[in-house]
């Protein structure tokens, strides 16, 4: 291989797998042996390679995933033990999680529970899930207020997922319906994105162009059930933004194999609250609130530990209106 942008799409590809393996064993042991083995490098050159590339050392990496699941449970599962999620998101023991949740977020993860969404952010700022903020952040609704719940909503900037407090303004929204659908589990090719990426357009349309030009030829699109979409696979209020992570994915036979930049990761079956939109691209953030902030809570769902994706069901250069034809889909399950 003696291209050097092939060779470097190697080389990404390869860590790539790593991330998408860490990712789903986040609960297991994951030794560098293991690791490396995925990656297809020796053991001391992966260490080097990971870390130079992804700008943190690898044990850094894994336990930085692991305290920001670990704080998204802490909010969401209200009735799942601190002990719990600490062998959930793979410590030895809740000592060792306290430890290391104590260090990066500067209290303890009782504190962050009863603290609430509102009052965190990254880097011990915290923020996470918007359930959890609209049940305890911004206003306290329990004490009363001068607002009723069904005044206020979560506004959620649609790259980033921001969350702030605003006045209910949904009159756009009111005649779409939110379902919840049964997703079997999704292959998918990505091209993938470490970096800030709020607001950037030229970005999203480069991504996807790039993973069109593997598609293309492979007849991916012309397959009547090839879905195209977004997913952001870290929490950007837990995230710092050099290291936010996000992917333009088609789905692909189970078989099918990938190569160079190209990666290959799974998106797991289960429930999904889908909500069908047809807006403008300043109307992503009013979409995200309407499943959000409006529909979720008052459900009989709570959020899953899945990953959120968004589904593109069309080219808006292509529509008459230049309107986004999107699906919003949000791993539930019962509360």
């Amino acid at each position: 291989m003696s291209n050097p942008t092939a060779q470097r799409a190697e080389y990404i590809a390869r860590i790539n797998r790593v991330i998408d393996h860490i990712d789903r064993n986040l609960d297991q042991e994951l030794s560098l042996e293991e690791l490396a083995g995925v990656a297809n490098f020796s053991r001391f050159h992966f260490h080097r390679l990971f870390s130079a590339m992804m700008g943190e050392p690898l044990n850094q990496f894994i336990l930085r995933l692991r305290l920001t699941k670990a704080g998204r449970q802490l909010l969401d599962l209200s009735t799942k033990s601190i002990t719990e999620i600490a062998l959930d998101c793979g410590f030895s023991s809740s000592a060792a999680f306290a430890r290391a949740f104590k260090q990066r977020y500067s209290m303890s993860a009782s504190h962050w529970r009863e603290q609430g969404q509102d009052n965190h952010s990254k880097n011990s700022k915290t923020n996470s899930n918007p359930q959890q903020t609209y049940r305890n952040g911004g206003k306290d609704f329990s004490q009363g207020s001068e607002y009723s719940m069904g005044d206020w909503l979560l506004e959620m900037d649609p790259a980033t997922r921001t969350l702030k407090w605003s006045k209910k303004n949904m009159t756009s929204m009111k005649d779409v319906t939110v379902e919840v659908k049964n997703f079997p589990e999704m292959h998918v090719a990505y091209v993938r994105h470490i970096g800030p990426y709020a607001g950037d357009s030229a970005l999203f349309q480069s991504l996807f162009e790039k993973l069109g030009r593997w598609a293309g030829p492979r007849g991916l699109f012309s397959k009547p059930d090839t879905k195209v979409l977004t997913v952001y696979h870290d929490d950007p209020k837990l995230t710092d933004e050099d290291k936010l992570r996000t992917s333009a994915c088609i789905t692909i036979p189970a078989d099918m194999t990938v190569d160079g930049e190209i990666g290959k990761m799974t998106l797991d079956a289960g429930d999904y609250a889908v909500g069908h939109f047809e807006i403008n691209a300043d109307q992503y953030t009013e979409a995200w609130n309407h499943v959000m902030g409006g529909w979720l809570p008052q459900s009989g769902y709570q959020p899953d530990d899945r990953t959120c994706f968004e589904i593109n069901l069309n080219d808006p250069n292509k529509h008459p209106e230049n309107k986004h034809i999107v699906d919003i889909c949000i791993p539930v399950k019962p509360l």
